[in-house]
């Protein structure tokens, strides 16, 4: 359960703010002085703040230095009743994650809360790779011993300590969220702010701004200024996800800031600096993208820095009967349901799936068994109906050796359709390239030079490609 601390000296403020906000995933804890509060931050390690600026024994700025001071990766949520407190928008500048103007808005105030609550798991769980049992017991592991598994490991070892930006690459659910992290708690910036944002699910219109922040009256409904991540997260780290929906115009932004560390808010002349790593990821092949000129090429460049390539699942399945036992025994402690096995049976159906949905579809799928299941042993047919078939819902199950001519584009197309997915054009073209360089490797006899030269593409490309499918585990020249 995690826990939200509430700071403020009006008593009915604080009953209304834990009657309205507690539930059974989030405890609340409440002090009325800024004293109280910074004990309660060092005694209780809450997972989130929220902070009102004016106390009775201490500005809130002061409080807040003091709390970040003991903990500078934890998200303080600013509260004031003057919308002009100059105090709420320094502790911004000093990283607090947010600040709302009271009477506070109650679905604004929980979408806060929780987003707060997540980035504190992000910044403050460890995300450990190998099979070495983590100090903490409540770490996040990356699973696998395969040998492409062994070599993303040797990269987040290789990059970790180093001050360079990082470009994770793999398809979704492959854990590229989980290499961020582990790059982080690795690196001599572990204490200070990690941020992740995704690309994707902020509208175009307001990513600049959640990024950057704005003045106010920068555009309509800019009504006050808002500090942006990149000013937040100063000295810390960036996990930008999805990093291939960004548009044109954000990313030039971005470029500038790799090249000299500066950026301006939206609709402002002042010229702020700031220290910040920054991770990238997408399911993109963003070489294509700046090919057809939806992403800058000098940024591509910028970012990939070092690039780490996540296999698919399909492509590591040895590793499936690891993953499945650690699903398993997380599944038992958090559900508390005792399932002691998974038979052979139940492994072998696991094994004969494809997988689309790479480690997160197995996640998934074990949580369902685990809900569905009764007695201690995971039996085949807890497991979802999909799963049994053997292929996922619509869409045509691959095969390690597909037959030239054996792809149905047509059937392919129209099976994503049914199942709903956003993202046909890309699942279609990566099923088409991963059949045609198959076959172009297998008749050039596995010779990368003399591929690239059949396929009238560039050794580079072609490498690109054979990463972002998974045939390779790591794009280095």
């Amino acid at each position: 359960m995690s826990t939200l601390l509430i700071v403020d000296d009006e008593p009915n403020v604080l009953y209304s703010l834990e009657k309205r906000l507690k539930s059974e995933s989030l405890d609340i804890i409440t002090a009325s002085t800024a004293k109280q509060g910074i004990e309660l931050v060092k005694d209780r390690n809450p997972d989130a703040v929220l902070l009102d600026v004016r106390l009775p024994d201490m500005s809130g700025l002061d409080a807040f230095d003091e709390i970040r001071e003991h903990d500078p990766r934890l998200p303080v949520v600013i509260i004031t009743a003057h919308a002009t407190t100059e105090t709420a928008i320094e502790a911004m500048k000093r990283g607090a994650f947010e600040y709302l103007l009271k009477p506070l808005d109650l679905p604004e105030l929980r979408g806060v809360v929780s987003k707060a609550v997540h980035l504190s798991r992000l910044s403050r769980t460890p995300a450990v790779f190998g099979e070495e049992a983590p100090a903490d017991a409540a770490a996040d592991r990356i699973v696998g011993l395969s040998a492409p598994m062994q070599e993303v490991y040797k990269s987040i070892g290789r990059v970790a300590t180093q001050n360079v930006n990082v470009l994770i690459l793999g398809e979704s659910g492959t854990g590229k969220e989980l290499v961020a992290r582990a790059i982080y708690s690795n690196s001599p910036r572990n204490k200070k702010p990690f941020l992740a944002i995704n690309c994707a699910a902020i509208p175009e219109s307001l990513l600049e701004s959640e990024l950057f922040g704005h003045e106010r009256g920068a555009f309509t409904g800019a009504d006050r200024r808002r500090i942006g991540k990149f000013e937040q997260a100063n000295r810390g780290t960036i996990f930008l996800d999805e990093i291939g929906d960004m548009a044109v115009a954000t990313q030039s932004k971005i470029l500038r800031l790799l090249q000299d560390g500066r950026f301006e808010r939206v609709g402002g002349n002042e010229t702020i600096e700031t220290d910040v790593r920054i991770i990238a990821a997408t399911n993109q092949n963003l070489e294509d993208l700046v090919a057809r000129g939806r992403f800058r090429e000098d940024l591509y460049y910028r970012l990939k820095v070092f690039a780490i390539y996540l296999p698919p699942l399909r492509r590591r399945m040895e590793d499936l009967p690891r993953l499945v036992e650690y699903f398993a025994k997380r599944f038992s402690h958090e559900l508390h349901k005792p399932i002691r096995s998974v038979p052979p049976e139940t492994l072998e159906l696991l094994k004969a799936y494809d997988w689309p949905g790479n480690v997160r579809e197995l996640q998934s799928a074990i949580k369902y068994a685990f809900v569905q299941a009764t007695g201690e042993v995971l039996a085949p047919h807890w497991l979802p109906e999909n799963v049994r078939r053997g292929r996922s819902a619509g869409v045509p199950l691959r095969s390690s050796e597909p037959p030239p001519g054996s792809l149905d584009v047509a059937e392919l197309a129209n099976g994503l359709l049914r199942s709903d997915s956003h993202d046909v054009y890309r699942q279609v073209h990566a099923e088409v390239d991963r059949i045609l360089l198959d076959e172009v490797l297998r008749h050039a006899e596995g010779n990368q030079v003399l591929a690239s030269q059949l396929l009238g593409i560039s050794r580079t490309t072609l490498r690109n490609k054979l990463a972002a499918l998974g045939q390779i585990a790591n794009g280095e020249e």
